[in-house]
């Protein structure tokens, strides 16, 4: 196995904490460590509660960030689940290959490797197995044994594949929210999600009934009226129906009552959709900041077989999802064809997606023996009405991983860390170092 190469090049203490800035030099493609290498991120933050010299006897704690395509999160100070894990921890937050600084893939730096072909082969090398490769050679350049890893969301998925091709690197690890399917296609996930998302959707129209009157104005008035966000991109009734992203988490659902609240304004031409709104509209569907997610979402699912858009093809067995369905219904995380159609920043990448999509020699994310015969201690937290790591397939996973403890609660969404990560991260690890829930 290569070495990764290591720079250390800025400290701060801030608000409580001392940061360190890390970079790392890692192969491109691990099975082949003499090619080309890429420079992967991370930051160290430690509490200023603990002094310099004894911060350098503390444990390690890896946070893997869900996604894909999401960079790791800049704490202007230490708070929720970074609060309770400083107390014992050094917290290592990586920004995954692809993401912040770590080798950034969008739609400027794509071009830089070739035809649409060869960007679509570059991007084989940004998934879990990857990352975890990534993480190993980083755990041996700090000088660490096994470590505690912490994954949310798709950082959850990414500690399954940990567990199974390298848990001598792990000594405990702790996920909410990301207990990924070890089999079986995506059209399994995308089935189970569409249904809650339709649950959703009711629970949420029950407490804001006058936000149905204005979903259907807005959607009637783009059936008639051109409306454009800031980047020039269309605002249209698809486009709108990923305000469902508010859906999936208790932090910010009831946010989107505000935002439709101040959908119009009247003009000389009559009533047009607010700046206001189109602004936030634009941060809410332009994947120009993370592309990654669009392009290799359906891929974190993908072992053996195209995904051949499968959110896309299993959407035709939910019409109620449909963009002229009457009441029209809000969607969750799905990635569609025509996000590489409408979203200006994607438009150039629209190929590779095709390429990635119809990719049917995906390599093994899981080792579903090795998780059967798994020692290394694992709490997972399960939302029972996750609208996006659904519950029973979660359960499912965590029945097949030797010795995993989990917690199954109603109290939370998917960002349940956002709204009590500290008590979260506290249970989570009391539970993997006791073996009871």
């Amino acid at each position: 196995m290569a070495e990764a190469g290591h720079e250390v090049r800025a400290r701060h203490e801030f608000r409580g904490m001392r940061t360190v800035e890390h970079y790392f030099t890692v192969p491109l493609d691990h099975s082949a460590p003499d090619g080309e290498a890429i420079t992967v991120f991370a930051r160290e933050y430690v509490s200023a509660s603990h002094s310099a010299d004894s911060a350098q006897n503390l444990p390690w704690l890896l946070f893997l960030q869900g996604g894909p395509g999401g960079r790791g999160n800049r704490f202007g100070s230490l708070g929720g689940w970074g609060k309770a894990a400083a107390k014992e921890f050094r917290i290592l937050m990586l920004d995954q290959r692809g993401t912040g600084l770590s080798a950034p893939v969008d739609r400027n730096t794509l071009p830089l490797r070739g035809t649409a072909a060869e960007q679509a082969a570059y991007l084989e090398h940004f998934r879990a197995d990857a990352i975890v490769a990534d993480a190993e050679l980083i755990r041996k350049a700090l000088g660490s044994g096994p470590w505690t890893v912490f994954g949310q969301s798709y950082g959850g998925f990414c500690a399954l594949t940990y567990l199974s091709f390298a848990p001598g690197g792990l000594k405990e690890v702790l996920i909410t929210g990301g207990l990924a399917p070890l089999t079986g296609p995506a059209d399994d996930v995308y089935r189970a999600t569409f249904q809650r998302v339709a649950a959703r959707n009711a629970e949420y129209f029950s407490w804001y009934p006058e936000d149905r009157t204005m979903l259907e104005r807005i959607a009637g008035h783009l059936r008639t009226t051109p409306e454009f966000l800031p980047d020039g991109g269309p605002l249209t009734v698809e486009r709108l129906q990923m305000l469902g992203a508010f859906l999936g988490g208790n932090t910010r659902v009831d946010s989107l009552h505000y935002l439709l609240e101040d959908a119009f304004t009247e003009t000389a031409a009559g009533p047009r959709l607010s700046d206001p709104f189109l602004d936030q509209m634009q941060g809410i569907v332009s994947r120009r900041s993370n592309p990654l997610y669009a392009l290799m979402h359906e891929s974190i699912y993908a072992q053996g077989q195209a995904t051949d858009w499968s959110a896309w093809r299993v959407l035709a067995e939910y019409p109620e999802f449909r963009p002229h369905a009457d009441p029209l219904l809000l969607t969750g995380e799905m990635v569609y064809p025509w996000y590489f159609e409408q979203d200006p920043a994607l438009q150039p990448l629209r190929e590779v997606a095709g390429l990635l999509a119809a990719k049917q020699d995906w390599r093994p994310l899981y080792d579903v023996r090795q998780l059967a015969a798994n020692r290394v201690p694992v709490a997972a937290a399960v939302y029972s009405e996750d609208i996006y790591v659904d519950r029973k397939l979660s359960l499912e996973t965590a029945a097949a991983v030797r010795g995993l403890e989990v917690w199954e609660t109603g109290d939370f969404h998917h960002d349940g860390i956002a709204d009590d990560g500290e008590g979260i991260f506290s249970r989570l690890l009391g539970m993997a170092r006791s073996g009871r829930r």
